[in-house]
């Protein structure tokens, strides 16, 4: 039996993922003592793990030692949602277990079209359309009681301590613009007071962006029609995962800034300065946060003089 090696960081297990030589032997003798002894294994580059398809129907995703938080959180969240949203597909957990100290999951592959390859090139009414859909799709999500979700690290109020503590150094390092910088202890302070740390806990993924919803056709139009990829979910406070949507695909539209807060159950007079606030700190405070690159209005640095100004870029009315 082929062994999986072992990887010390997230460097070597890029080079690793990136040489399916060296793990799908392994890989192989996986799925064939689950029974897909015929399965032709297609690997994926792309995304942090070690992931191939199983022909058509099932995907197998390998977890390092590393990245063992990913691989609880991953289990528990397709055991909590699957078959609990009415009009979206998730995965279902068919086999688990455990091999030269990496952790892996088989799950059903779901069909559909990533919405990163059509996104682009969306009529507006149809990106506006995806978005009111996908705000309401956050919302069915939280509303599933997170069952063994709420035992997994991070806690919501330990995520905001140690982002808070680290965000300076973050955004310095990421480039922010030195006349944001400047604001920023301030932007903190108000973030301290204006974000709960005790919220009612729900499910939060972080990354409702493109690469990891599917859509399909619906008529003339386009409907969502499968979420997947459950590695960095935890729970916490709602608001947080109206951030991806927003700078990756709202983009600064009011249109579309608009059908997604609709889709999530907000009116037009829960939409105030005080909303647009607490969501600027959520997103400086991201686990993945990185503004320069992520908010995906061009040259934005350039349009704005303060963080009064970026909330008002970010979320017009």
């Amino acid at each position: 039996m082929t062994a999986l090696p072992r990887v010390a960081d997230a460097a070597e297990l890029r080079r690793l993922r990136a040489d399916g030589g060296q793990w799908l032997p392994a890989a192989r003798d996986i799925v064939n003592g689950h029974g897909y002894g015929g399965a032709r294994l297609v690997s994926f580059t792309a995304g942090t793990n070690l992931v191939a398809a199983l022909g058509g129907d099932a995907i197998l995703k390998i977890f390092p030692s590393i990245c063992r938080r990913q691989f609880l959180s991953e289990r528990a969240t397709l055991r909590v949602v699957f078959k609990r949203l009415a009009a979206v597909a998730t995965p279902e957990l068919l086999h688990e277990g455990e091999r030269d100290g990496w952790s892996y999951l088989i799950m059903t592959r779901l069909h559909g079209i990533a919405a990163a390859e059509v996104w682009p090139q969306l009529a507006e009414a149809d990106k506006q359309y995806l978005l009111r859909q996908l705000g309401r799709l956050i919302a069915d999500v939280q509303r599933i009681p997170p069952g063994e979700l709420l035992a997994l690290e991070p806690r919501w109020p330990d995520v905001l301590q140690t982002q808070m503590a680290g965000c300076r150094a973050r955004h310095t390092r990421l480039g922010l613009p030195e006349r944001l910088l400047d604001g920023l202890d301030v932007l903190l302070q108000q973030a301290a007071a204006l974000l709960p740390r005790d919220p009612p806990s729900v499910i939060l993924t972080g990354e409702y962006i493109p690469e990891n919803f599917l859509i399909a056709r619906d008529g003339d139009g386009w409907r969502v029609s499968g979420l997947f990829d459950f590695g960095d979910v935890f729970t916490g406070f709602g608001e947080y995962d109206l951030l991806g949507p927003s700078a990756f695909m709202a983009a600064g539209h009011a249109g579309r800034v608009r059908a997604l807060f609709e889709g999530y159950g907000l009116t037009q007079a829960d939409i105030t300065s005080t909303l647009k606030r607490r969501l600027l700190a959520l997103m400086l405070l991201h686990q993945a946060s990185d503004p320069v690159r992520h908010i995906c209005i061009p040259d934005w640095p350039a349009k704005v003089q303060s963080f009064d100004e970026l909330q008002e870029l970010v979320w017009p009315d």
